[in-house]
């Protein structure tokens, strides 16, 4: 399913949006590709420049640093995120069919319908579980917030938090668990593929074998104190 898509993102993170013209649009295309395949520690604007045939100058014209460059791609990932929450959790009632959608969301790899575009969402997707916490885990991260740089994910977790309250309004912790099921969805597929030691799912390595532990993990921590309908 190719959905046209096009995240509005803190200005503070370029020095020219690079959705305003078609060299922008391809140091963002490019970047997703390079910075998937040799990762953000030997990622570099001179192989980007090199790579799209253009000069480093080019690319400093659009963004500061490859720093902020991994947050507005990072960005781009939670805001389509949400988006596709939007589109797929409209038409569902249940709360707990809502929950198990935001799940299979969350894990990506099987959802090969979902398409960015002009955009590699696959590579995307993988970016953002090598390289997504880099963006935050940094000393510049308060400044970050107050110029609203994580806004996109803080968004995306204040909606399925608020899936979860519908499900059990009287759970205490919704925001700590949204959080912290993004985070563990991305950090058990890296494991899996990764750190073997840190998984269950290392052996076979079945996708679905990491939501029904993540649908463990949300539905038993908001069964506690739950009324009985």
């Amino acid at each position: 399913m190719n959905i046209a898509f096009n995240a509005e993102l803190s200005e503070k993170l370029f020095l020219r949006n690079p959705q305003s013209s078609a060299l922008g649009k391809s140091i963002v295309k490019e970047s997703i590709q390079l910075m998937a395949e040799v990762g953000y520690e030997q990622f570099t604007f001179k192989k980007l420049a090199n790579a799209i045939e253009t000069t480093e100058a080019s690319i400093y014209r659009y963004f500061e640093n490859k720093h902020k460059l991994l947050i507005y791609l990072v960005d781009w990932y939670w805001a389509y995120l949400e988006f596709q929450l939007i589109i797929q959790l409209k038409n569902l009632a249940d709360p707990a069919e809502k929950i198990r959608k935001i799940i299979d969301i969350l894990v990506w790899q099987d959802n090969q319908e979902m398409d960015f575009g002009t955009i590699d969402y696959r590579s995307l997707y993988y970016i953002a579980i090598a390289e997504g916490s880099k963006t935050y885990l940094s000393k510049d991260v308060d400044e970050n917030n107050k110029d609203m740089l994580y806004k996109p994910f803080k968004d995306l977790s204040s909606r399925i938090a608020s899936v979860f309250i519908e499900y059990n309004s009287t759970y205490k912790y919704p925001n700590s668990l949204a959080s912290s099921v993004i985070e563990i969805s991305h950090q058990q597929y890296f494991f899996m593929h990764h750190l073997p030691r840190l998984s269950d799912f290392a052996k076979k390595k079945n996708i679905k074998d990491l939501e029904s532990f993540l649908e463990d993990l949300v539905f038993k921590a908001l069964a506690r104190g739950k009324r009985k309908e």
